[in-house]
């Protein structure tokens, strides 16, 4: 065992109860993560003590939210997107990444793992043409939501949802991107907070519909 691996979190309990069938996987995912990431600019060097709980598990507490065809956006390390992917193998996962050297590191997981349901396209988001429109678009941890909204709602169909993992500080990049919201025509824009009483970190999960 490598020194970076011997550092990673143990695995907290719920992680069998949220991957289910599929936690060798995630294990396995997680184990490569910690052992290359911070060489290969993925991660930071003070992640692996809380690789599970911090980026793990809080990208697989939202798995229920999503169907159909979704875009990750910014996927980099693959949080959430490859994670998520790995907790629904029955929905169709597109991880758009510009960086080459991240890209190389998804379509080296997606091949590892075997992942059939995911497809790698190094791209901007702006560069995404998809007719038919993306059921939800999500993000984790890429920029504030008045920047967000502009580059993402285009690529969700008609009544299709936005769903982007956010921080603390959500309610106030709502409050900044209310001219965008409503240029962009999103709906029942709300907060989900996942994991109470489940996970040491819960998730906050901005939710919306385009119209």
């Amino acid at each position: 065992m490598t020194e970076d691996a011997a550092q990673l979190e143990a695995e907290p309990a719920v992680a069998q109860e949220l991957f289910g069938a599929r936690i060798d996987l995630a294990r396995r995912f997680t184990e490569e993560l910690a052992r290359e990431g911070e060489e290969r600019g993925l991660i930071g060097p003070l992640e692996l003590p809380r690789l599970w709980t911090r980026h793990i598990l809080n990208s697989a507490i939202a798995a229920p939210l999503f169907a159909g065809r979704v875009a990750d956006i910014g996927s980099g390390a693959g949080l959430p997107g490859l994670v998520l992917a790995i907790a629904r193998p029955d929905v169709e996962w597109t991880l758009v990444e510009p960086m080459e050297r991240r890209v190389t590191w998804l379509n080296e997981q997606v091949a590892a793992l075997g992942l059939d349901n995911v497809e790698v396209l190094r791209a901007r988001a702006e560069e995404v043409r998809r007719p038919e429109g993306f059921d939800v678009v999500t993000a984790r941890a890429v920029s504030a939501l008045k920047t967000l909204i502009p580059i993402t709602a285009p690529l969700v169909r008609n009544g299709g949802e936005l769903a982007f993992l956010k921080g603390l500080n959500v309610a106030n990049e709502i409050d900044a991107a209310r001219k965008v919201i409503k240029k962009f025509r999103l709906s029942d824009v709300r907060v989900e907070v996942l994991g109470e009483g489940v996970l040491d970190e819960t998730t906050r999960v901005l939710r919306a519909t385009v119209r």
